[in-house]
């Protein structure tokens, strides 16, 4: 590592979110290319950087830079330098050699003790003088803020978020409760901020550790699904994450309970404890779901049944199908109740219920808006129904002015909710509840809501159960389709998830048209048949492309997990190629042509549709967790990649920000919810109990359209669908619904 002290002569290219940026860059006269991360760093500033130099393939020597700091210009050349660089608003080139011609060496010195004198200098007001003062004292006092940071060893981002949020009071943030910081800024999680409480000097039994302690744990737990946890689980949980007693750890959650950052509740003997936030979104939910679910079958007089039974008939006969009678209850339940929910397995007809729903809502003249919670399930939606629907961030209007970690900002809500008679939202089992709380509140009472999905499928991978719990309180009008349909019945894929739905054996004597299973039992085997299948037999079986064949697997880590299949598939179907860039980021190699998936929730990021002419038709904010495309083109000069997602909308990455993509080819199976492709392969041998169970083979067989392949053990298949073992999600959902019902009984 090098370090060299030198100038930002000016800046070739910055990223003003995350801090990337080029600069040319000079030092003893001789001018280079400095690259890193430089947040809140202007041109004309004097800097110490530390790194060290390489050889760029395209742009040949450049300095990498680990760290650095903004050092006060120490010569007239640059100060001057400096002032005229237009770090501070209001002085240019000619004022700065003035002011520089008046005060000399003494020039930063007055500007901080006597900026009054600045006014004797042509062309600076004493109001302009006080300006520049303000500014030159907040730079330096943000300088001073970074250099105090830096020894408990705070990066530059994260000194800037520290800065914005306290100011000056950042000094006794630190020395008095650090773990404030996991509190109040995005980014800083409660293990950075008990490192740096421990180089201040907390102690490990300090009241502030343990409770940001019990709050970093109920954090954790949503990341697992759950709303709330037992208490002793959680007095367990904090007391093994802090390494102190359980004993010094339960006072602590009763006087966060006293300062409402918890909510205890009580069920029978145990204790359940929430984070409030999460408390009070289920409690909403609950009373907007008991407001929304109004009955007029009261008013619903014989004359009008007949008119629905008639009407009924003519959609019959338009669309060329036959109803059921649960799929005409669905309907009279859909036309009689403000709120519904439509549940049923795989060719059970679910599609068919919904599409003489909506025709029938249309036919009344309504206005009809349809949503599901990802790109592809909203895509499949409008292609199943010929109407056009979106993904509920998209219903909902996504405001990408928000932070990462911060509650998604809608700007359809209780003040402006959506213009709509009927809502029909498909996949409820991926709904969340922070999703389904934004949901409810922009639908108003007298919009009918009918909320269509399979309970058997995975949960949400947000925290939740919404779907189930719906269903469980039992104080809403359900509709579950149970027949299996003759078309459908002749598809092996539905028919066999219906069987491991039961818990029934399924057979693998390969006589089916869709259904296989290749017993393999060696990895190296099994990724030599994957890759065949992909490349050659599969495609022209289910006409569709190798890209569209998807591999779904339970793990991320081991042999068949998505990591190391990822790499395998990558290597095979995307190989190295001159005409194709490529760029390394830690151990993964990303190229043009290759599968991607966003991996978390992102509402700041731009999409833009362009027309074949190159010009943007369209544009908007928000790629959501588990959307899936293909990098377009990668760019070294902008440090950074372009994907093409769903839609033609293309979005730009730069390199820094490569965490919040990963390849596709094989993606987990609880990642694969609410897509459908032809063909899906699924690797399984061996896994945890807790994992391989009925509840995740099920979902993976139902996203395949045309073809089913199981590449490994039947015997770990019968296993899985005899475990009906399924991760406990602590949600309160479901009492929360029947507190409000149990208001109407009594």
């Amino acid at each position: 590592m090098e370090q060299i002290k030198g100038y930002i002569d000016h800046i070739i290219f910055q990223n003003r979110e995350n801090g990337y940026a080029v600069l040319s860059f000079v030092s003893d006269e001789e001018e280079m290319i400095c690259v890193g991360s430089f947040k809140n760093v202007e041109a004309g500033e004097t800097l110490e950087v530390i790194g060290e130099f390489v050889e760029h393939p395209v742009y040949g020597k450049q300095l990498k830079t680990e760290s650095f700091r903004v050092v006060p210009p120490d010569d007239l050349l640059s100060m001057e330098r400096y002032l005229s660089s237009g770090a501070i608003k209001g002085i240019g080139a000619a004022l700065a050699k003035r002011i520089i011609k008046a005060f000399g060496e003494d020039t930063f010195r007055i500007v901080e003790e006597e900026p009054e004198r600045l006014a004797e200098v042509k062309g600076i007001s004493e109001r302009k003088a006080r300006e520049i003062a303000d500014q030159m004292i907040e730079k330096k006092d943000m300088r001073e803020a970074f250099v105090y940071l830096q020894q408990y060893g705070i990066s530059n981002t994260l000194a800037v978020k520290i800065y914005h949020q306290y100011g000056m009071n950042l000094y006794s943030v630190m020395k008095e409760n650090p773990y404030r910081l996991a509190e109040d800024i995005t980014g800083v999680g409660f293990k950075i901020a008990d490192e740096i409480a421990t180089k201040i000097g907390i102690h490990t039994d300090s009241d502030f550790r343990i409770r940001s302690g019990i709050m970093y744990t109920l954090l954790q737990a949503t990341g697992e699904g759950h709303i709330y946890l037992p208490e002793e689980l959680l007095a367990d949980r904090t007391a093994m994450l802090l390494g102190l007693a359980k004993e010094a750890v339960l006072p602590q959650i009763d006087n966060l309970a006293m300062d409402r950052k918890l909510i205890i509740k009580r069920s029978g003997e145990e204790k359940l404890v929430y984070a409030a936030s999460y408390y009070y979104a289920e409690l909403r939910c609950a009373r907007m779901l008991h407001d929304l679910n109004v009955s007029v079958s009261e008013d619903f007089l014989p004359c009008e049944e007949k008119k629905v039974e008639n009407l009924l008939s003519v959609l019959e006969k338009q669309q060329g199908i036959v109803l059921d009678e649960l799929q005409k209850e669905a309907v009279f339940t859909s036309v009689k109740n403000g709120l519904m929910i439509l549940s049923g397995g795989p060719g059970t007809g679910k599609t068919t219920t919904i599409n003489t729903i909506i025709r029938y809502f249309e036919s009344e003249g309504m206005d009809i808006l349809l949503a599901a919670p990802t790109g592809r399930a909203a895509k499949r939606m409008t292609e199943t129904t010929g109407f056009e629907a979106r993904t509920i961030h998209r219903l909902l209007e996504i405001n990408g002015a928000m932070e990462e970690g911060r509650s998604a900002m809608f700007e359809r809500n209780e003040e402006n909710p959506l213009e709509a008679d009927v809502i029909i939202i498909d996949e409820m089992s991926m709904v969340d509840i922070h999703l389904f709380q934004a949901l409810l509140s922009a639908v108003t009472v007298g919009t009918r809501l009918i909320m269509v999905g399979d309970r058997n499928q995975l949960p949400s991978v947000g925290p939740g159960r919404v779907l189930q719990d719906l269903m469980e309180s039992g104080c809403f009008p359900t509709v579950v389709l149970k027949k299996i349909f003759r078309q459908a019945g002749e598809s092996d894929i539905v028919v066999n998830a219906h069987k491991i739905n039961n818990g029934e054996k399924i057979s693998f004597d390969n006589k089916s048209r869709d259904f296989f299973l290749l017993e393999r039992n060696d990895p190296n085997v099994i990724y030599k048949h994957m890759i065949q299948l992909i490349r050659e037999k599969l495609p022209p079986y289910v006409e569709a492309s190798s890209f569209d064949i998807q591999v779904l697997t339970p793990m991320r880590k081991g042999p068949l997990g998505v990591e190391t299949l990822n790499g395998i598939l990558q290597k095979y179907l995307n190989p190295p190629d001159d005409f194709k860039k490529e760029h390394q980021t830690g151990e993964r190699i990303f190229r043009e042509g290759d599968k991607v998936m966003q991996i978390k929730n992102n509402y700041q990021l731009t999409w833009e549709i362009l027309s074949k002419y190159g010009i943007p038709i369209d544009k908007g904010m928000g790629i959501f967790n588990g959307d899936t495309g293909v990098i377009k083109e990668i760019n070294d000069t902008a440090q950074m990649l372009v994907v093409e997602y769903d839609e033609h909308r293309l979005v730009e990455y730069p390199f820094i920000q490569l965490d919040e993509i990963e390849l596709a080819y094989a993606v987990t199976i609880h990642k694969s919810q609410g897509s459908e492709y032809p063909a899906v392969i699924i690797p399984l041998l061996s896994g945890p109990k807790m994992l391989f169970n009925r509840n995740l083979l099920y979902t993976a067989v139902t996203r395949a359209r045309k073809c089913v392949t199981i590449l490994g053990s039947s015997e770990t298949v019968s296993e899985m669908i005899q475990n009906e073992r399924e991760n406990r999600r602590y949600t309160g959902l479901c009492d929360r619904i029947k507190e409000f019902c149990q208001m109407d009984w009594e």
